[in-house]
């Protein structure tokens, strides 16, 4: 069902007060906001139908409503109007404490947590597609190869070869340029049987060996590499009452500083691809079990073609939504000119 005009009010109105107060919201208090001009009966027979439909719910035995994970799903997909943000500071103080990747990333953490006063995640870049840069293939002894594998973005893998024959250092020179010349460049999706054709050609009496290389370059590329997380504001969460509950708020702490979890939240099915817009999962469409109470908005951030990173805030479920997004919006584009200053 589709909710009309006033409906869609009072629901903002319910939402608004609640982020604000944290306590359930009456008719009456609706009755005085903004410009509703409505009297309390009729607030009351409104609040009844979104009761209804699912968008607020009626905790105990409380007179008053809060948000469902339906209310706010919609408040955050139809109502959020972008905010503007003073935030011209940001950027310099990302620039000046931070003159390496991982310092930049903590800084960043950090910044977020006290602009928005809840806790944050940031992950350290992932490579999507990796192509291969540069290939050396180097003899250990008569029976083994070592195959230093270097991936853009300066990822280096060691693979062994183990040779069915000995072959002479001309043999091994001969094919670190074959393979330069083939593969330097190329993601896997590139190495195709064509291009192995002929590189096997080229090498001719040392097929095996080329087959034995190609493998372990595919084995490099397809492994994954590990993800540092950084967070910051983990005691923020305890400012909210409805999270600093012992037990729940401990769990949740647990998470932010053990990171193992978080990993499965910021590269979820739900939040993966190379989507750069900004995402706001509420209640149970969090992976992560002790997060079902809160909300997280993350963001993609992108530092060339095919390497993003995450960025994450978690909150309450009454967090400032359109701060949150605001503020994420506006640090996507300082990170972004940053990036590309740094190139």
């Amino acid at each position: 069902m589709q909710l009309d005009e006033r409906k869609i009010k009072i629901l903002k109105a319910i939402i608004q007060n609640y982020l604000e107060t944290g306590e359930p919201v009456g008719s009456r208090t609706i009755s005085k906001y903004g410009d509703l001009n409505l009297s309390s009966a009729t607030i009351r027979n409104e609040m009844a139908d979104l009761e209804e439909l699912g968008y607020i719910i009626q905790p105990h035995t409380s007179a008053g409503r809060i948000p469902s994970d339906k209310g706010y799903r919609l408040y955050v997909d139809t109502m959020m109007q972008d905010k503007v943000m003073e935030v011209e500071e940001m950027k310099e103080m990302l620039v000046q404490k931070a003159d390496k990747m991982e310092s930049l990333l903590k800084q960043v953490a950090k910044v977020l947590a006290v602009n928005t006063n809840y806790a944050t995640v940031v992950t350290t870049p992932k490579y999507r597609t990796k192509k291969v840069k540069f290939i050396q293939l180097t003899e250990v002894d008569a029976t083994q190869l070592l195959a230093i594998i270097v991936l853009e973005g300066n990822i280096v893998k060691n693979k062994m070869i183990t040779l069915a024959e000995p072959i002479d250092r001309e043999v091994i020179l001969k094919l670190n340029i074959i393979l330069n010349t083939f593969l330097t460049g190329l993601d896997l999706s590139e190495i195709n049987l064509a291009l192995i054709q002929k590189m096997k050609e080229q090498a001719a009496g040392h097929t095996s060996v080329v087959s034995d290389i190609l493998d372990a370059v595919a084995q490099a590329i397809s492994e994954e590499e590990d993800v540092q997380i950084f967070t910051s504001g983990a005691t923020n969460i305890l400012k909210y009452p409805e999270l600093n509950d012992t037990e729940k708020a401990s769990e949740l702490i647990y998470t932010l500083e053990e990171k193992k979890q978080l990993n499965e939240l910021m590269e979820s099915e739900i939040d993966k691809g190379e989507n750069k817009g900004i995402q706001v999962y509420i209640g149970d469409e969090t992976p992560v079990e002790s997060m079902k109470d809160c909300a997280v908005v993350t963001a993609t951030y992108q530092i060339e073609e095919g390497v993003y990173g995450k960025v994450g805030i978690i909150g309450p479920k009454r967090m400032d939504y359109e701060k949150v997004v605001s503020t994420l919006q506006n640090l996507m584009t300082e990170l972004d000119e940053i990036f590309k200053e740094k190139k």
